[in-house]
């Protein structure tokens, strides 16, 4: 049998091309053929990171020129794998006519649209899930709105959660250049904006700040909230360190008493993966999402319902032994999550099923 050739098609999202690189490297290894297509400057494109892989970049705003780049760059792929609706309607566009089987991994938006945005983002969606040939979906809710929007087959997809390095950690040190010696340290990470509940967590800060000692939250995270959130924190003298964006988010969460995340984020949010996985005991707002992640590892509280999250992470605080279970919970429901080797395999069985009885015609 000839060496499989496929076409990942990327959007542009971050989440989706942490996944995209880590599919491709499991990918080339199992001697696949892979082209990569990113929006990107030409000029100035960097060499998609896995050995093996050829990247092409196509323009990045999604008209007549980036469909003809995707045309060209698929031209001989047995199997084309869009990440995203915006990728997928693309990918569409640019296999029109030719028959190769379109893939659509549908990873999950932070926020929802509002308005026109929303009515134009749902066009798009019912355009990539009608011309995908198999949906997997990052989520149940994912899978639902796919079937809905008119996709032939949609799926759950075995996508493993990315996990950070585990470099050694001082925790005496780390909680002391924080501010979190002789004081409960909690932590919360996320992009600043609306939909991630940053209000509702402040809100929960003034309830618990009356605590002897009060705990001390570090928020992880840029976006367009974050300097009203500074502006707050100040006004109001709350014990909340706010530290922009950083890159070891694992390192904070293993010198944490309780990760905290109160907002209606993405399905699978890094900071629930790396806080089971670590065994740091987590409060969250209650998703759909989050729920199937998580299972019964994680304190669920109402959306937006300050007094209900402030009252898990007193009580929480106060009960060393529920802390620990759920600690030893988190490790265990981590433990059962697809691994990256998991996600490939489940991939690779698309294609082939996609690729198979393509191959049978082209020998008839």
């Amino acid at each position: 049998m000839s060496q499989l050739r496929t076409v990942q098609v990327l959007g542009g999202g971050a989440g989706s091309s942490a996944h995209v690189t880590s599919l491709t490297t499991g990918l080339v290894a199992r001697g696949v053929r892979v082209t990569v297509c990113a929006p990107a400057d030409g000029a100035r494109a960097p060499a998609f990171p896995v050995a093996g892989a050829h990247f092409t970049p196509v323009p990045g705003r999604g008209g007549p020129a980036t469909v003809t780049a995707l045309r060209a760059a698929c031209a001989d792929a047995d199997v084309v794998h869009a990440h995203g609706p915006h990728a997928a309607v693309r990918a569409g566009l640019a296999l029109s006519g030719r028959g190769t089987p379109l893939v659509m991994t549908w990873h999950p938006r932070a926020h929802a649209a509002e308005g026109v945005r929303r009515r134009m983002l749902h066009l798009v969606e019912r355009r990539a899930a009608r011309a995908a040939a198999v949906v997997l979906a990052t989520s149940s809710e994912l899978v639902d709105r796919a079937r809905i929007r008119g996709a032939r087959d949609a799926r759950l997809a075995s996508t493993a959660l990315p996990a950070g390095p585990r470099p050694a950690v001082n925790a005496g040190k780390a909680r002391a250049e924080l501010g979190a010696v002789g004081r409960p340290l909690l932590v919360s990470a996320g992009t600043a904006a609306p939909y991630r509940g940053d209000g509702t967590l402040l809100d929960a800060v003034r309830l618990w700040r009356g605590l002897d000692p009060a705990p001390l939250l570090v928020v992880v995270g840029e976006g367009s909230d974050e300097e009203a959130l500074r502006r707050r924190v100040m006004d109001e003298g709350l014990p909340v360190v706010l530290t922009g964006r950083r890159e070891d988010l694992g390192q904070l969460l293993t010198v944490a008493d309780l990760a905290v995340l109160p907002g209606r984020e993405e399905a699978r949010p890094m900071l629930a993966g790396e806080a089971l996985r670590l065994g740091v005991p987590l409060v969250a707002a209650d998703t759909r999402g989050l729920r199937e992640l998580v299972g019964g590892a994680a304190e669920l509280v109402p959306y937006g319902d300050a007094g209900a999250l402030a009252g898990a992470v007193v009580r929480l605080l106060g009960d060393p032994g529920r802390r620990k279970r759920l600690a030893e919970a988190g490790r265990l429901r981590a433990a059962g999550w697809p691994t990256e080797e998991d996600t490939v395999a489940h991939v690779l069985s698309v294609y082939d099923e996609l690729a198979r009885p393509l191959s049978a015609a082209g020998r008839g």
